[in-house]
């Protein structure tokens, strides 16, 4: 179990249902992204705490010594590794490897994160035995909330439906929460009791669509925040330095998704080491690629800060995508490489608000 703290905030994560914070009010689902949808599906169980669960007669025994006093912790409760890795044997990039996803999280106000290790045994549960076995025995559940194309248990049989009436038999109260749609152009709060079609439904692989497509404003807006690159600086070839335009090589998670290759103009924030210190935020241009000009032998995240001149080796950045300029291309030369690349500083300054 780890406790991640900042800003007097904490969030409990936690890699086994043993040691766990209990009774809990629990959101379930993958949860890759944290967007819209499931900042949606997570609002019912926050502010859990401040609410007294009540304990009928008919609830189970391992319920049974709860008091009408206990305090109850939100929680979301997911899965690692991802199942669809676990079932093709393949890596699976996540929009939001665990450490970004408990940043969300935290900023949320959820106070605990479950990640429920995705193996044989977990598979092989029925839905009754996952009720059951986890949300009932280990995870005290007082109240549930899921999507409404919410599945678990072996062979994915049980939906949110089948959730909702096996949680009754032990007087578990289950939110089902209608999928969040988007009209396309801003997210369609209106309209979620219209049915969506896999078109206007707000998801984790629309996003990654998007992303792959270099639409950063449409993937922004469904996410609700900007999509964000956090990693730490490392030495590169330093070629940028040569042409005027020094860079900063940023590594980041290897499960870390990566939008399509090409220039970015994007907005900066230097992470502090110490959570009561400020980031400082700066503004500029990234290459997402492999450098074709210079033979680039693989791929790499470069960002060109304006105004900007230190050490940044071993810093951590976040990299928030704003607007994708350009794609990749290989030019004839350096000095046009050059050119271009002063081109992209004035267009990207004239997105985010710095030039003329």
């Amino acid at each position: 179990m780890l406790n991640l703290s900042q800003n007097g905030c904490s969030v409990w994560v936690a890699s086994s249902t043993k040691g766990l914070l209990t009774p809990t009010a629990v959101a379930l689902g993958k949860f890759d992204g944290v967007h819209l949808g499931h900042q949606r599906v997570i609002q019912p169980v926050l502010h859990a705490g401040s609410q007294l669960s009540v304990v009928s007669s008919s609830q189970s025994n391992e319920n049974s010594q709860l008091t009408n006093q206990e305090y109850v912790y939100s929680t979301v409760v997911t899965f690692h590794p991802h199942p669809q890795e676990f079932f093709t044997g393949q890596p699976r990039t996540l929009l939001t490897p665990v450490d970004e996803k408990v940043q969300q999280l935290r900023s949320l106000g959820v106070e605990q994160l479950v990640l429920l290790p995705f193996d044989k045994e977990l598979s092989a549960l029925t839905p009754e035995e996952f009720v059951e076995k986890i949300l009932v025995q280990q995870l005290k559940c007082q109240r549930i909330s899921v999507g409404q194309d919410f599945c678990f248990g072996k062979q994915r049989l049980g939906t949110a439906r089948d959730l909702q009436l096996l949680a009754a038999k032990y007087d578990i109260p289950v939110t089902i929460v209608p999928l969040e749609t988007y009209t396309g152009d801003s997210p369609n709060q209106s309209c979620i009791s219209v049915a969506p079609t896999q078109d206007t439904r707000i998801s984790t692989s629309l996003i990654r669509q998007t992303l792959e497509r270099g639409d950063i404003e449409r993937a922004n807006l469904l996410l609700g925040r900007p999509y964000t690159l956090i990693g730490t600086v490392v030495q590169g070839q330093q070629l940028g330095r040569t042409i005027g335009f020094p860079t900063a090589n940023i590594q980041l998670p290897k499960e870390k998704f990566i939008p399509c290759h090409g220039v970015y103009a994007v907005r900066v924030f230097h992470l502090s080491e110490t959570p009561d210190t400020p980031s400082t935020e700066s503004l500029g241009v990234m290459n997402i690629g492999n450098r074709p000009t210079v033979n680039g032998a693989y791929s790499s995240v470069e960002v060109h800060l304006f105004d900007w001149s230190g050490d940044l080796y071993g810093k951590e950045l976040a990299v928030q995508l704003v607007k994708f300029l350009r794609p990749e291309q290989k030019f004839p030369s350096l000095e046009a490489l050059k050119m271009q690349i002063q081109l992209d500083c004035v267009a990207a300054k004239e997105v985010l608000g710095s030039g003329e």
